[in-house]
């Protein structure tokens, strides 16, 4: 948490939260805990400061509620 390493990314993942189903399955994968989870358990829009776009998130999500740009 000390350093922010967003700037590395080349690609961002866009949250599509019509599209999210809360599954769950996306933020456990996340190597850089980008996906913050809020006290309802529900996962909220990433946090752009530690997310490096890796696409782990987009590739794990089965309804299509993460794409890369």
């Amino acid at each position: 948490m000390e350093f922010k390493t967003g700037d590395w990314r080349s690609v961002k993942p866009i949250f599509l939260s019509d599209k999210c189903k809360q599954c769950g399955l996306c933020f456990p994968v996340c190597p850089d805990d980008a996906i913050p989870v809020n006290k309802e358990q529900k996962r909220e829009d990433f946090n752009y400061d530690y997310c490096k776009g890796c696409g782990v998130c987009s590739k794990v999500c089965p309804f299509g509620a993460i794409e890369m740009k």
